[in-house]
């Protein structure tokens, strides 16, 4: 099996040079547009081709970033970006639309795609689900147990990747809408304002941060369990920082050790954690960036920039040099590429002869270049005479040409592609239908006429899949973590042999569970559908219904192409991130906590956190959202999404729905009216 790789970000050029001097396999990188650190330099169509041949050259490999949501307006800017991509010939793409995913495997099905972090695997469904639609490596999500993963790793054909040195998000990654919701600037477009970051309070400061990850003394762990890419994060770290990281990774993959204070001062938050990977989730994990470690990395960037101020000899060469009295020419090789130089014409030795030691000692001088020699054999007639100079002069024109050889651009070819058919658009009913989402059966009013009533998939009884026979829907869990896979599919296919027709999903792990139980999928709105192929990708998929993105403009919602019905959450305090590690829970306790607290931002604003079976839990927006006398035909449903609310409640929302009328009490319009960065 092959030991795992070393993936590096790379922000800027010289965090290309960095990355690769110390050792890195692999960097990855943005374009222009399309990647979610769009506030990184990145690289236009120039600058991408330039890291490309720098890489090549050097024997590392460049995985192009294409790794955020795309609106249908931008469809054609990514048909050009993936050209351009394309041309260069990156050796892989990642990426986290269902609508790249698509372009992508359609137009040049061999470049090899890897799924973003923002797919949100936590689970073996999930996985396997992106294993199946053709992704090579496939990341795992990094609020995942050493077992976990090992678990995941043992059951798929597809590379692992995992996060072993950066940042870490508060949220599941592609399940945080913080930054959208407040302020109009979406971590999943790559415009992430990192509001977590902020000083929110909940029996402690910063609630929402936490330290960096470090797992650098786990590689031989996370190898062991099966992982086959080690990946730093930082794309909008400095060329030190990467330098640093990748310097650390190389010594503890070959046993040695690497300087532990030296990461932390180049930059950290208040320290590194590993607590996701030993299962200890806990208060020891919460840091943020304090003045000191702000000084302190002024104290290690110089002696950090000399780790890649010069080449590094990464690539082995082979030389063989033959010299007679009518020719001199050395031929160098990679393995792959060969190259042959003609030097002057020898000379009848007057002193002493060039022979094989002295040819070998100025041949194989290669300082300056990223080669060494691995070998070198000399064929050299006797009593001949070649200066240093020429020998000199022969070694720089072969290695120069073979540098250029392996820098060389191969495109990937492009498919004879079938043009996806016109996208038809489903003629919705006069008035939306109204769905209604509960996070408790005591939450239904009385009377209800509801179409669905959307109950959590552990709250449901035979009693209560009776009483609403097909208008129930069991709602999955946003986040099943493998640990639960097993006993979950197994209490779901009781309720399905109890009479239970239809769950909803907000995750793909979704997709292969329901379809293993013979259940009718409805998607929810953490699918992330904010473009109509993505719309097509989840009704080819088999879902029944598609819940449009609550980050969508109203416009971009009603323009969208599909099928089967297509619907919003009109009503409801949006979740705005999921948590492993609840910030109640480490900080409080649950006992405190009752499965209902509450943070507060550094405004003093107040936003619920609900308990998801404690397997994760969800901050909720401090209002709620509402927009009931908005003109909403042309979609087939609305979602109204209660969460605290009592029935009385939950029967005035409904009646505001049906009457178009306007919620006097604080609440927010969303995105839907608003033009999303």
């Amino acid at each position: 099996m092959a030991r795992p790789i070393i993936l590096a970000p790379a922000g800027t050029a010289e965090a290309v040079t960095a990355a690769v001097r110390c050792g890195a396999d692999a960097v990855y990188l943005g374009a222009k547009n399309f990647n979610a650190r769009r506030n990184a330099e990145n690289f236009d169509a120039f600058s991408l081709e330039s890291a490309v041949r720098f890489c090549h050259q050097r024997g590392a490999q460049v995985f192009v970033t294409v790794n955020t949501l795309v609106r249908d307006a931008e469809l054609p800017a990514l048909e050009a970006a993936a050209d351009e991509i394309a041309g260069c010939g990156a050796d892989a793409v990642i990426v986290q639309d269902m609508a790249a995913m698509e372009l992508f495997a359609r137009r040049y099905p061999d470049l090899p795609r890897h799924a973003s972090t923002q797919t949100a695997v936590h689970d073996l469904c999930g996985a396997r689900y992106l294993e199946d639609l053709g992704y090579r490596t496939i990341v795992l999500a990094r609020e995942l147990t050493l077992r976990e993963m090992e678990y995941i790793c043992s059951h798929i054909s597809a590379r692992a990747e995992a996060f072993v040195h950066g940042a870490h998000c508060m949220s599941v990654s592609g399940m945080c809408y913080l930054s959208a919701i407040l302020g109009g600037r979406s971590g999943n477009r790559g415009l992430c304002a990192q509001p977590c970051r902020l000083d929110w309070q909940c029996g402690g400061d910063y609630a929402l941060s936490l330290k960096d990850m470090s797992l650098i003394s786990h590689l031989r762990e996370l190898e062991d369990a099966g992982v086959g890419v080690f990946k730093i994060e930082g794309r909008m770290k400095r060329p030190e920082y990467v330098a640093a990281a990748v310097t650390a990774c190389r010594k503890a993959m070959a046993g040695e050790p690497y300087d532990a204070g030296q990461l932390k001062n180049v930059f950290s938050r208040s320290g590194f954690t590993d607590g996701y990977l030993r299962g200890k989730r806990n208060a020891d994990m919460f840091g943020h960036r304090t003045r000191d470690d702000v000084t302190g990395a002024d104290r290690v960037l110089r002696e950090l920039g000399a780790l890649y101020e010069k080449e590094t000899p990464r690539v082995a060469v082979t030389m063989a040099f033959t010299m007679d009295a009518g020719h001199s020419r050395l031929t160098v090789s990679d393995g792959a590429h060969t190259v042959s130089v003609e030097g002057s014409l020898p000379e009848a030795a007057r002193s002493r002869p060039t022979d094989a030691a002295l040819a070998e000692k100025n041949l194989t001088k290669t300082g300056g270049t990223p080669f060494y020699a691995e070998r070198c054999e000399c064929d050299i007639a006797p009593g001949l005479m070649l200066p240093a100079s020429a020998l000199n002069a022969m070694r720089r024109e072969a290695l120069d040409g073979l540098l250029e050889r392996r820098g060389a651009l191969i495109p990937w070819p492009r498919a004879q592609e079938t043009a996806p058919s016109p996208a038809a658009r489903r003629t919705a009913s006069a008035e939306p239908a109204l769905w209604a989402r509960f996070g408790d059966p005591a939450q239904i009013p009385a009377r209800e006429d509801f179409a669905k009533l959307i109950l959590p998939a552990e709250k449901l009884t035979p009693a209560l899949i009776e009483k609403y026979a097909d208008r129930l829907v069991g709602e999955l869990p946003a986040v099943l973590w493998p640990e639960d896979e097993e006993t979950f599919a197994a209490s779901l296919a009781s309720l399905r042999d109890a009479g239970l027709r239809e769950v909803w999903g907000e995750n793909i792990y979704a997709i292969p569970l329901a379809k293993k139980l013979g259940l009718v999928l409805r998607g929810g709105a953490g699918l992330n559908v904010l473009n109509t192929p993505a719309r097509r990708h989840y009704e080819a998929a088999g879902l029944a219904s598609v819940t449009a993105s609550f980050e969508m403009n109203m416009q971009d919602v009603k323009a969208l192409g599909g099928e089967r019905p297509l619907g919003i959450v009109a009503y409801g305090r949006l979740p705005l991130m999921r948590f492993r590690n609840c910030p109640l829970r480490s900080r409080l306790g649950c006992g405190r906590c009752g499965g209902r607290g509450e943070l507060t931002d550094r405004r003093g604003v107040v936003f619920p956190v609900e308990c998801g079976e404690k397997k994760y839990s969800t901050l909720l927006n401090s209002v709620p959202l509402h927009i009931a006398e908005r003109d909403l035909r042309g979609l087939d449903y609305l979602v109204l999404w209660f969460t605290r609310e009592s029935p009385d409640e939950c029967a005035a929302v409904a009646e505001d729905f049906r009457e178009h009328r306007r919620f006097d009490s604080d609440h927010t319009g969303g995105l839907y009216y608003r033009r999303l960065l």
